[in-house]
């Protein structure tokens, strides 16, 4: 198992509001989550790292090697509703910091199966038998758009209502979560991204860029094409291969 990870604040912003941390348990079980924040000058960036943190060690704590699917995935959600509570309670006491929130993606690998829990629109792929697959669904109103057949997934990427998300972390006192969970074998790649790298690609290009691209060099790639596009958003991407 390799991870490779790469963020950048992009051409536009003034700071940095992604955060990330990854990790391995084993030779064969890893971890990574990404959040993309949200709120005000410093809300966003407050937002992110408490939640990064706070679902890190959360997570660390509560991993047991040969613990079962079931309670693996009650330590994930757990972990990101801890978060979830501290930010919103840090928001809360704060009048600055009123009203932030981040996305979140968790990811842990673990006996050939990859768990993703997931909100907002920061978003999860694999990479398998040559096709890309995105995982997650965007929390977002133009996501909501493209399910009703009023926009087609392209139109939704420049749509200017694109960044409205509707749901993230430490918004409310209570987190909806998306569970997710695949196969994950030698072979297999597992991509995590804030928007601010998905703006600039469709699923299709992705595929061709992983595919013409080694591990070690494909996140400082897909940064690099995405400043090149405008960079107009951080970009943050984690990538975790079964080799």
């Amino acid at each position: 198992m390799q991870i490779f990870f790469k963020t950048d604040v992009g051409l536009v912003r003034n700071s940095n509001q992604d955060d990330c941390r990854y990790g391995m348990f084993s030779d064969t079980s890893a971890w990574a989550v990404v959040c993309d924040g949200m709120g005000g000058v410093n809300g966003g960036s407050v937002a992110s790292v408490e939640a990064v943190e706070e679902i890190s060690n959360k997570l660390k704590e509560g991993f047991r090697q040969d613990m079962s699917e079931d309670e693996l995935t009650q330590v994930m959600k757990s972990a990101v509703s801890s978060a979830n509570r501290k930010v919103y309670e840090m928001s809360c006491e704060s009048e600055i910091l009123r009203g932030m929130g981040t996305t979140v993606e968790l990811a842990v690998i673990k006996d050939g199966v990859v768990h993703v829990v997931h909100a907002g629109d920061s978003r999860v792929y694999i990479v398998y038998n040559d096709r890309i697959e995105q995982l997650t669904t965007d929390h977002s109103l133009v996501q909501e758009m493209v399910i009703r057949g009023e926009l087609t997934e392209e139109q939704a990427r420049v749509h200017p209502s694109k960044n409205f998300i509707t749901r993230a972390l430490g918004v409310e006192s209570a987190l909806d979560l998306d569970y997710i969970s695949r196969p994950f074998i030698q072979g297999n790649m597992l991509l995590m991204c804030t928007d601010g790298l998905t703006n600039y690609f469709a699923a299709g290009e992705l595929l061709d860029i992983i595919q013409n691209t080694s591990h070690e060099e494909l996140t400082e790639k897909l940064v690099s094409i995405a400043k090149e596009r405008g960079g107009s958003d951080n970009i943050t991407v984690a990538v975790i291969s079964a080799e």
